[in-house]
């Protein structure tokens, strides 16, 4: 199903995808909780104003296909490559004007959404991970799999272990086949790097990077990119360094952003990397709708890193009014896990994560990651000191 993809006629592709959903006629009047399938074939339960809610999204995502294809009509095929503007004078300055056009028009047209179908091609592209690929033979995933087909480490004990536990009951994940894909490019990548190897939270970002680029190979070089160039360093090495410092940046970016949140929260004495880590760490896989974690994911691959701050102080803000009522940290995580599990509308998420939070450059936040990186390592030395202490004391 997701290993190879012949040659199909786009446009249809791109309009099956894009289905309305029907829910039947005796859960349109009664309002009943109905289940459904995604356009990744994740089963959904909402109640029917959560479908009126998709199927306005979808017909926005066919209007926003129709932008796409206008714009391959009229700038040619693949124009998006064009968008870097390069240095030194061989470079005519129409050709710079173009480029810097092309880099504007990309930027709006991504954070409203790439077509399905455009997607893995897109990604591709503007993520760099076609870039990576190209610096190595072009059977190099093939070989890799091949070299570690059969070996054994405490990586690949821990993938096959997670293995089920991925989006269990998911039509293609969940099966042998769907397994067998994802644990080969999981344990492909943590041979390639074994100073992260695998981490826990990987899986799913794998397994849905899979559903997107349909092959294992596109996969594998997608998630190569994202860890390698597009997420902070040390975010899945064995101490989790790097997912320690996001966390404390993100409890800056709260109190500057949404003060009263951060008040009240702190009265409560709530620590919010209960919940943000696990969204850092899978990308939102786990607690987003996957269309609405597709489009987070599509302004990801362009813009950078800075996205998931963005987005993680939106579904705060979104709730804002709800929050600053809370009793107690259960009622918090609630709130916090009702509202990411029924965000079927990406726009609204995206409109407030860019429009309300405001931006924040790349630069700002690796001064506030470097402001923070000496006091995570100094905690982190005194846990392994304390952990080595309490082993000597057992002997």
């Amino acid at each position: 199903m997701y290993g190879t993809k012949g040659k199909i006629d786009l446009a249809f592709e791109y309009q099956s995808q894009a289905s309305i959903l029907r829910p039947s006629i005796h859960s349109r009047r009664a309002n009943l909780t109905v289940k459904f399938q995604d356009l990744y074939g994740f089963t959904v339960e909402g109640n029917v104003d959560d479908v009126n809610v998709l199927n306005e999204v979808r017909e926005k995502v066919r209007q926003q296909g129709r932008v796409w294809w206008a714009l391959e009509a009229n700038k040619g095929v693949n124009w998006y490559l064009h968008t870097t503007i390069g240095q030194g004078s061989a470079l005519t300055s129409s050709l710079k004007f173009s480029a810097l056009a092309n880099a504007i028009t990309l930027k709006k047209l991504i954070r409203k959404g790439i077509p399905p179908v455009l997607r893995p091609k897109v990604w591709f592209s503007v993520s760099g991970a076609a870039k990576k690929k190209s610096t190595v033979p072009d059977s190099y995933y093939d070989d890799l799999t091949k070299a570690v087909e059969g070996k054994v480490t405490p990586a690949t004990r821990q993938i096959d272990h997670d293995l089920p536990r991925t989006f269990p009951g998911h039509a293609w994940l969940d099966t042998p086949e769907g397994h067998a894909a994802l644990r080969r490019v999981l344990v492909a990548y943590s041979f390639r790097d074994s100073e992260v190897g695998y981490c826990q939270g990987l899986n799913y970002v794998a397994a849905l990077l899979l559903l997107v680029m349909k092959t294992e190979e596109d996969a594998f070089w997608m998630l190569a990119v994202l860890l390698e160039n597009v997420l902070v360093n040390d975010c899945y090495t064995n101490n989790l360094s790097g997912c320690h410092v996001e966390q404390r940046v993100f409890k800056d970016l709260l109190i500057k952003k949404c003060p009263r949140i951060a008040t009240h929260l702190e009265g409560l004495e709530f620590d919010v990397s209960l919940v943000t880590t696990e969204w850092f760490l899978c990308l939102f896989s786990k607690s987003l709708p996957s269309e609405t974690t597709l489009r987070v994911w599509d302004v990801i691959f362009y813009e950078g890193a800075k996205v998931i701050f963005n987005v993680a102080l939106a579904i705060f803000k979104m709730k804002e009014d709800q929050l600053i009522i809370t009793h107690h940290v259960g009622e918090v995580i609630n709130v916090l896990h009702t509202t990411t599990h029924h965000l079927f509308d990406p726009d609204d998420l995206l409109t407030v994560a860019f429009d309300k939070i405001g931006s924040m450059t790349t630069n700002t936040i690796s001064k506030q990651r470097k402001k923070q990186e000496p006091e995570v390592m100094k905690e982190l030395d005194q846990r392994i000191r304390r952990l080595n202490s309490l082993k000597a004391e057992d002997k």
